[in-house]
């Protein structure tokens, strides 16, 4: 089958994220391996939090998902360098205002996290000083990210994934080097070398991550200078292209701020709940990003500077066919694998974590919750391209509200009956509802959206998202997906409880689950074959 440049981007982005998410569950494997669901890693995982929401408003989801359409739009209509220009501007901005939040969080770190409405009000004062003490070391990362996660937006702009693909892959090979060298107090052997063992505990995940972070940022230094990127040290207020990202970021910001806050209000619920809630939803959710990486986050990035280019070059039927077709691969390929995977990934993961039944069994339930939201996740990660791709932020803003204020209601009706398994559900149904959302707004007129949503005299800086002929044509694969994710689901659960043949239940989970994902291809061959025309 020949593929289109798009189709071919898709696929190795897919494999290098694949490569990326599998050295993510090696690195959560070496560490549930030291740690297991204890209280430890409860406080390194809340630690994080903080840190990952500066890095993603500034510079990770925020910055990045505006720079790409502004940067792709000055190359079509001016030259490249004039767009170096606009991104030294806006990482300039981007460095100068994480550094003063990181001090502010540095020196309010204590409340922020003790508070009875912070991050962790349900810690000992023993977990709540250590979470203080590795949120400011983890600030050091943020840093450099904020720089790093807009020069992979700079790279992407150009049309140059390679390496911006290959950079997670040596932040999550950083963090492993401080699960194995930085953090046990035994020394690790691989074969007859014996690594060297330094014993700093969960403070040797922080220093992963910290050493994680600068190889991210110096992976994709070479694409800058392939790309003869030239660093201006200025903030050109004036220019109109920098004028016009500070205005999109805004609501973006806005957008990944309440989305940053559900993980914050998740974990807040969590730390009330029983030792390893935390960890278990951490690890769920972990779980449920492969597949949604590998998908909805693969075809997003895709898919995002072409939509950027049909938008700035008016080709309407260009962008409506892609992002058709996006639609239609991530619900093709999610309801089945959700299946597959809530059915059949019990044994494994019991096996790699080494958790006894009742810890995984809280892991494998906290997982299902999630794995319902698989479909509405991966459609959201393209949905919201069609709108950014307009430079229209304002719309998945309002779709954030109403996912957080869903989350924040079923969260504290379901947290306490269900537990963990509760949160990980709310999750589910209030980012499947935001897609939702979104897609309904795809067909109105845009100028009954922009009346509605704007006021009638609103202006945009950018025409509005082009309306669809008619809603992606979602029906067929939706219905022929859940009934080969229905007979996959019997296949993976029949292989898992067949005795004679093999009696180990890692054997039957992985043999049932390969041949249940077989027969569901069978089911969505029409989008298989729809790669021809991506």
């Amino acid at each position: 089958m020949k593929l289109s440049s798009l189709s071919r981007t898709s696929l190795m982005i897919v494999v290098f994220f694949g490569i990326d998410k599998v050295i993510a569950i090696i690195r959560q494997l070496i560490i549930a391996r030291q740690f297991g669901l204890s209280a430890e890693l409860d406080v390194f995982n809340i630690a994080n939090n903080l840190p990952d929401m500066l890095f993603i408003l500034i510079s990770g989801g925020a910055m990045a998902m505006v720079i790409i359409p502004i940067m792709t739009e000055i190359i079509q209509k001016e030259s490249r360098e004039a767009s170096w220009r606009v991104f030294s501007s806006i990482a300039n901005l981007a460095f100068v205002v994480s550094l003063i939040l990181a001090i502010f969080i540095a020196i309010f770190a204590r409340p922020i996290v003790t508070s009875e409405i912070g991050i962790a009000p349900g810690f000992t004062t023993e977990q709540q000083e250590h979470v203080v003490n590795m949120m400011r070391l983890n600030l050091i990362a943020t840093l450099i990210f904020s720089i790093s996660g807009l020069v992979m937006g700079g790279l992407q702009a150009n049309r140059k994934f390679f390496l911006s693909a290959l950079a997670p892959i040596l932040y999550n090979i950083g963090q492993i080097f401080g699960a194995v060298v930085l953090s046990p107090q035994e020394p690790y052997r691989i074969g007859q070398i014996e690594l060297p063992a330094f014993g700093m505990g969960i403070y040797g995940l922080a220093g992963g991550v910290i050493l994680g972070a600068i190889l991210h940022l110096l992976i994709q230094i070479p694409g800058l200078i392939r790309l003869k990127f030239k660093w201006y040290p200025m903030i050109q207020w004036k220019d109109p292209y920098v004028q016009k990202t500070i205005r999109i970021m805004i609501p973006r910001i806005l957008t990944v701020f309440f989305v940053q806050l559900i993980f914050i209000i998740r974990d807040n619920l969590a730390s009330r709940l029983e030792t390893g809630s935390v960890t278990a939803l951490s690890y769920g959710y972990m779980f449920q990003q492969l597949p949604e990486t590998l998908i909805g986050t693969a075809l997003g990035t895709a898919i995002l500077p072409s939509l950027s280019i049909f938008i700035s070059e008016n080709k309407k039927a260009e962008f409506q066919k892609t992002f058709e077709i996006a639609c239609r691969l991530s619900v093709a390929l999610t309801i089945g694998i959700a299946v597959i995977m809530g059915v059949g990934l019990g044994p494994i993961v019991q096996r790699v974590l080494g958790f006894n039944v009742a810890e995984n069994a809280l892991l494998m339930w906290t997982l299902r919750g999630f794995l319902v939201g698989l479909t509405g996740h991966c459609l959201l990660e393209v949905v919201n391209r069609a709108f950014y791709a307009q430079q229209n932020a304002r719309i998945p803003l309002i779709g954030t509200i109403l996912n957080l204020v869903i989350y924040i209601i079923l969260g504290r009706i379901l947290y306490r009956p269900l537990n963990a398994p509760g949160i990980s559900l709310t999750d589910s149904v209030s980012f499947s509802l935001q897609a939702l959302f979104l897609l309904l707004l795809l067909r109105m007129e845009p100028a009954e959206r922009n009346n509605r949503f704007y006021g009638k005299k609103g202006k945009q800086s950018a025409p509005s998202v082009p309306q669809m002929n008619a809603a992606p044509q979602l029906w067929n694969p939706i219905i022929r997906s859940a009934i080969g994710a229905g007979i996959a689901g019997i296949i993976t659960y029949e292989a898992m409880h067949y005795n004679p043949v093999f009696s180990d239940n890692l054997v039957k989970s992985i043999i049932g689950m390969g041949a249940a994902f077989l027969v569901y291809l069978i089911f969505i061959l029409p989008e298989i074959k729809a790669l021809r025309h991506f």
